[in-house]
């Protein structure tokens, strides 16, 4: 009976350990997981104003880039952000037309001799001191005119979406190649889509 005993709190006590050592591989892979998506653009808040029938996009973005291309930023390459806004219709007969594609891109460049980050868009260009700034500023999307009056159905029902991702074809030949075999340049945010129609509020935000 002695042995018996013995035995079963052995087996017990084993099978406290496994599960202990399971819990733990669990809690490194989720940590693991969560370091690796740290990098990349995630939507913060968003908003578009219809001013003088016309409607404009406001937005923020948070981009947290990988070591590699801050690496690169402070090597000379210079990184182009691209943002895509689209208008789609619903077609029951076939498949969604896009009524209206909009882009913008902002570059962002490192100046070695004022060591400072240099941010232009739409013919502006303005500085910045640090890499936090400066990607603060890229992600800041503000007044943007993304569809005109006379563009609108008010009959009809749209989805319109947004995004924001590095544009690797801009970056010079043996960066692209690099690129396209390391995931950590591949930086995007998902799209987000909503319902949008002419009669709808002046105002739609998140």
């Amino acid at each position: 009976m002695m042995v018996f005993t013995t035995l079963y709190l052995e087996k017990k006590a084993m099978s406290q350990r496994i599960k202990q050592l399971i819990l733990f591989c669990l809690m490194a892979v989720c940590i693991a997981s969560t370091t690796v998506h740290a990098e990349g653009i995630k939507i913060k808040s968003f908003e578009m104003e219809k001013v003088d029938g016309e409607w404009l996009l406001n937005t923020s973005f948070q981009i947290e880039l990988t070591p590699g291309l801050e690496d690169a930023i402070q090597k000379g390459v210079v990184l182009y952000f691209q943002v895509d806004f689209e208008l789609m219709r619903s077609r029951w007969y076939w498949f969604d037309e896009k009524t209206i594609f909009a882009q913008r891109q902002i570059r962002l460049s490192y100046q070695p001799l004022t060591q400072q980050y240099r941010i232009a868009s739409e013919g502006f260009s303005f500085s910045a001191k640090n890499l936090g700034e400066a990607l603060q500023a890229v992600g800041s999307i503000g007044g943007w005119r993304v569809i005109e009056a006379n563009q609108l159905d008010p009959n009809r029902s749209y989805t319109a979406g947004f995004r924001m991702f590095l544009d690797l074809s801009k970056l010079p030949k043996p960066f692209q190649v690099n690129a396209l075999n390391n995931r950590d340049w591949n930086v995007s945010s998902d799209w987000y889509r909503f319902p949008f129609s002419a009669n709808g509020p002046n105002l739609i935000k998140r």
